[in-house]
C-alpha cells in the first residue's frame, strides 16, 4: 500500500501529539500527583508510536516506545517524578520533534538517540540518570557521531577527485564546524567558511547539500570534505576567526580505510526487530477512560488545506483587486451609470472576498507561542532562576508571513528578560520580591495592528549603565546623552554589538540580539519600544501589521510619478508655505504645532526629473515611526485606496526607502516608500 498519501496527515498529527506531550509534561512538573496528566501524556505518546510503525519509520516508534515504558511506569507508581527525570523526557520529546521536522523535510526520519535511550533505560529499571553517566552517554553519542561523519558516503567523481589530489600531494580533509546556540544569520556563517576554504583549496562536498544550508535547514553543525597544499592546524585557525564559529574539528580523510568501511557498509544488512506491542497498558488505558467517561465534543467542522493551496489563492486574488482598481478607473472616465453601479458592487462583493481570503490566511500566535514554556523551563534550569511563563492572548490571529517571522525576534525578546531582567531567587528575596519571576507574553489586536506585548517582574534597566556602555561604545557624545529621554536611553540598547552583560554566556553577551530584532520586526512593517523602571520590570511592545499583502495607503504625485506611503505611518497631511521653512542643523524644518518637524523633499532623495516649478503652498505628509516624526513633501495627494505590495525582485533589493511596488487602475506602477528608513 502506498503511504505516501497519508504522510501530510502524519506529520500534521504527529506535530500535535508531540505539542501535547510537551504543553502536559509542562503541566505536570507544577502538579506532579495528578496521574489523569500522565494518562494524557501516555494517549498521545501511544498513538504517535502506532502511527510511525504503520507508516515505517521504526527508529520514531523505538523511541516513543521507550518513552512510553517509563510513562507507564509513572502512571503505575512504579517511578518517582523527578526534575532529572523530566530533563530526559524533553529531551526524547525533543529528538521526536527533530524526526518528525526531518520527515517533513523529505529525510528520512533518523538520527542518533542512544544517549536518550540509555537513560530511558536507567529511569525504566529504577536507576538515577546521574550526571556522571550522562556525560558518559553523550560522549558516546559523540564517538558515534565523529564515525558517521567520517565514513561519509561519496559518489564516483568524488572519489576520482579525492584520489587524484592524493597522488598529487594534496591534503584531504573533512571539516566539521559548529557554530553557537544563539548564531541568527546561519547561512551567511555558513557562506564566510566556504569563502574562508574555497580560498585555501577546493571544496569537494558538503554535509547537509550546500541548497540546505543556504535555506539553513540544518542544526548548528556541518560538515565539508575539502582537498588543499595546507595543514589542519592552519584550515582550523582560519575558520575558528569567522564570528559565531563555536568549534572546528578537522580530520584527515583515509582513503582506503574510507573504501572500505564503505564496502562493509553496503555488504551489512542490520535486521531490526520486530516492535512487540505493550498488550499489558491497553487494559489500563481502557479502564481510564472509562473512568474519566469524557464529555463528547462537537464534531470539528475544518479541513486541513495544503498552504500553498492559500498562496495561490491570495495570488489570484490580488490580480482580482488590480483590476478592481482598472474598472473603478474605466468607470470613472466614461461616466456610465449602469456601468458605476455594476463596479461599485463588484467592489463591495471583492471587499466581502477579501476579507474572507485574509482570514483563511489567519493563524493564531499560539503556534508560536506554544514552544516558549518548554524553552522557558530550560533556560530558568539553566541559570539557576524560578520563572513563571504566563500567556494571555494566544488565539490572538496573525497573517501566515508575519507569524513565520516573528518567532525568533520574541526567542531574543524571551532569553533577554530571563539572563538580563529577571534577578536570582536570593536577589529578589533580599529586595522584597516573591522568589519566582514573572513574563507576561500578551498579544491582542487594536484596529488594524496586533501587539504583542513580553513583561517581566525583574531588574528592570539601569539607564545610567545604559549610558556609559553607550558612551564607551562611542555609540553616542557627552553632550547628546545629556538630552535623551529616559525612552531614547533604552531604546541605545537595540543598538548592533550593544551588550550591558559582564560576561558572555550561552543566553546573551554578545551584543547580536535586540539589533536583528529590531530590523526584523520594522522590515515586517511594525515597531518595537522598551518602557522600564528600575527594580520593577520592563517591557518590551512590538506593533505588527495584520497583513502584509494588501494595505491601505496614500497615493501621492511627485511631478509626473506617482509614489504610495502606507496609512499606518502617516499621523496627517497638512499644507505648508515656503516662508515657513526655516534651516537647523543644515536640515530644512518647520514650526509644527510648537515642536520642530524636520522636511524631507522626496523629489530630491527619489531625483526626481523636475517637469514644473514649484508653487507657494506645499503639501506635507507627516509621518511617524516610535517617538520621530517627519514631514514628506509632495507636489499633491491623489487620494487613499487599497493596493497589492508586490516586492520588487532580486535586481532592485537595494533601492533606496522603496519597500514594493504596485499596479495602479491605469496600469501605472506606483512605488511605496518605506517610511522607517527615510525617518531613521
Amino acid at each position: 500500500m502506498d503511504m505516501n498519501q497519508y504522510l501530510e496527515i502524519f506529520i500534521e498529527e504527529s506535530k500535535e501529539h508531540l505539542q501535547t506531550c510537551s504543553e502536559q509534561l509542562l503541566v505536570l512538573e507544577k502538579n506532579p500527583e495528578d496521574l489523569s496528566i500522565v494518562n494524557e501524556i501516555f494517549r498521545s505518546a501511544h498513538t504517535l508510536k502506532g502511527m510511525s510503525a504503520t507508516m515505517g519509520y521504526e527508529d520514531l516508534a523505538n523511541l516513543t516506545h521507550k518513552m512510553e515504558n517509563v510513562l507507564d511506569a509513572i502512571r503505575n507508581s512504579q517511578i518517582l517524578l523527578s526534575p532529572e527525570l523530566f530533563d530526559v523526557i524533553f529531551l526524547a520529546v525533543d529528538d521526536l520533534e527533530a524526526m518528525v521536522m526531518s520527515i517533513a523535510e523529505g529525510g528520512d526520519g533518523k538520527r542518533d538517540v542512544m544517549g536518550v535511550v540509555l537513560q530511558l533505560e536507567m529511569i525504566e529499571k529504577g536507576e538515577s540518570p546521574v550526571s556522571s553517566t550522562i556525560a558518559e552517554v553523550a560522549a558516546a553519542s559523540a564517538m558515534v557521531e565523529k564515525e558517521e561523519m567520517t565514513v561519509g558516503e561519496y559518489d564516483e567523481f568524488e572519489w576520482t577527485v579525492l584520489q587524484q589530489s592524493k597522488d598529487q600531494g594534496f591534503n584531504s580533509f573533512e571539516i566539521s564546524v559548529g557554530l553557537r546556540e544563539d548564531c541568527l544569520l546561519k547561512a551567511a556563517r555558513v557562506f564566510m567558511v566556504f569563502e574562508v576554504l574555497e580560498k585555501s583549496g577546493e571544496v569537494i562536498k558538503s554535509h547537509p547539500s550546500v541548497e540546505l544550508l543556504e535555506e539553513e535547514q540544518f542544526d548548528q553543525r556541518f560538515t565539508i570534505t575539502m582537498v588543499t597544499t595546507e595543514s589542519s592546524d592552519e584550515i582550523k585557525k582560519k575558520i575558528m576567526k569567522v564570528s559565531e564559529v563555536d568549534q572546528v574539528v578537522v580530520n584527515a580523510l583515509d582513503l582506503e580505510r574510507l573504501r572500505y568501511a564503505a564496502h562493509s557498509k553496503e555488504d551489512k544488512v542490520t535486521e531490526i526487530p520486530k516492535q512487540e506491542t505493550n498488550n499489558a497498558v491497553l487494559p489500563t488505558e481502557y479502564d481510564d477512560r472509562k473512568k474519566q467517561a469524557p464529555v463528547k465534543t462537537a464534531s470539528s467542522k475544518t479541513i486541513r488545506v495544503n498552504i500553498e493551496r492559500l498562496d495561490i489563492l491570495m495570488n489570484l486574488f490580488e490580480e482580482l483587486v488590480i483590476d478592481r482598481g482598472r474598472l473603478d478607473q474605466i468607470s470613472s472616465d466614461l461616466d456610465n451609470q449602469e456601468l458605476h453601479e455594476t463596479v461599485e458592487r463588484m467592489s463591495r462583493i471583492t471587499s466581502d472576498l477579501q476579507t474572507i481570503v485574509l482570514n483563511m490566511r489567519m493563524v493564531p500566535v499560539e503556534t508560536v507561542f506554544n514552544r516558549f514554556p518548554k524553552m522557558v523551563r530550560q533556560l530558568a534550569r539553566d541559570l539557576n532562576k524560578k520563572v513563571n511563563l504566563e500567556i494571555n492572548g494566544a488565539e490572538t490571529e496573525l497573517d501566515r508571513t508575519v507569524i513565520d517571522e516573528i518567532g525568533d525576534p520574541l526567542v531574543h525578546l524571551i532569553r533577554n528578560a530571563m539572563d538580563h531582567g529577571i534577578e536570582t531567587p536570593e536577589e529578589r528575596l533580599a529586595n522584597g520580591k516573591n522568589e519566582e519571576g514573572k513574563i507576561l507574553l500578551k498579544a491582542y489586536h487594536r484596529g488594524n495592528h496586533v501587539f504583542i506585548e513580553i513583561e517581566d517582574d525583574g531588574a528592570g534597566i539601569n539607564k545610567d549603565r545604559v549610558l556609559n556602555k553607550a558612551l564607551s561604545n562611542g555609540i553616542l557624545t557627552k553632550e547628546t546623552a545629556a538630552t535623551l529621554t529616559d525612552k531614547e536611553i533604552y531604546e541605545l540598547i537595540f543598538a548592533s554589538g550593544f551588550s550591558t552583560a559582564e560576561t558572555i554566556s550561552d543566553v546573551s553577551g554578545r551584543g547580536v540580539g535586540l539589533d536583528v530584532v529590531k530590523n526584523t520586526i520594522e522590515s515586517l512593517g511594525g515597531s518595537v519600544t522598551i518602557d522600564s523602571k528600575e527594580n520593577e520590570g520592563s517591557i518590551f511592545l512590538i506593533q505588527l501589521p495584520l497583513t502584509l499583502s494588501i494595505i491601505s495607503v496614500m497615493l501621492v504625485a511627485i511631478q509626473n510619478e506617482k509614489y504610495a506611503i502606507p496609512l499606518s505611518s502617516i499621523i496627517e497631511t497638512a499644507i505648508i508655505k515656503k516662508a515657513d521653512i526655516m534651516n537647523a542643523h543644515n536640515q530644512q524644518v518647520i514650526d509644527f504645532r510648537g515642536k520642530v518637524l524636520p522636511l524631507l523633499f522626496l523629489k530630491d532623495i527619489f531625483e526626481v526629473p523636475i517637469s514644473e516649478e514649484e508653487e507657494e503652498s506645499l503639501p506635507v505628509v507627516i509621518i511617524r515611526k516610535g517617538d520621530k516624526l517627519a514631514g514628506l513633501v509632495v507636489d499633491s495627494f491623489i487620494g487613499q485606496l487599497e493596493i497589492v505590495l508586490k516586492p520588487l525582485g532580486n535586481y532592485l533589493t537595494g533601492a533606496f526607502a522603496i519597500s514594493g511596488a504596485t499596479i495602479l487602475g491605469d496600469g501605472q506602477v506606483a512605488l511605496i516608500i518605506d517610511c522607517n528608513t527615510l525617518i531613521h
